[in-house]
């Protein structure tokens, strides 16, 4: 019998139902929502970031900065093994993909060195169709 919880055994019939077409193209086929149309593209709101597809713990609001560049950004996960990076050729280039370490669930990309101000000098491009905001005030 499969553990509900257990989302890494998920079949594609499962994650299709449990997902919208839009969450499962991107979440699970790796696709990317348009840039500048996301609901947490700018939103300052205090909380924690979740998965959408598991609800595991991805990103505090703390670490999310302005960059500018059509999806929410972050300088950090909020704990180093609540994701997993692999190199990624789609495209025609090399990038540095980001999925959620619960379920492997896509979240969007890493980008280093570009030169911001922040403390890693990384940008998590982060799909908002990828995330659900736990609103609640966030510790330091």
């Amino acid at each position: 019998m499969l553990d509900p919880s257990n989302f890494k055994d998920y079949t594609d019939t499962q994650w299709r139902e449990k997902l919208s077409p839009e969450e499962y193209h991107v979440l699970r086929e790796a696709g990317t929502e348009r840039p500048g149309i996301g609901e947490y593209t700018n939103t300052t709101t205090e909380g924690i970031y979740r998965c959408r597809a598991c609800n595991a713990e991805l990103f505090r609001s703390t670490e999310k900065f302005p960059s500018h560049c059509g999806w929410p950004t972050f300088f950090t996960p909020l704990a180093g093994d609540s994701v997993i990076e692999r190199e990624d050729h789609s495209y025609g280039m090399v990038r540095t993909e980001v999925l959620c370490a619960n379920c492997h669930s896509h979240l969007g990309h890493v980008f280093a060195g570009e030169g911001y101000d922040t403390p890693t000098d990384l940008r998590y491009c982060i799909n908002s169709i990828s995330l659900t905001l736990e609103e609640k005030p966030v510790e330091e």
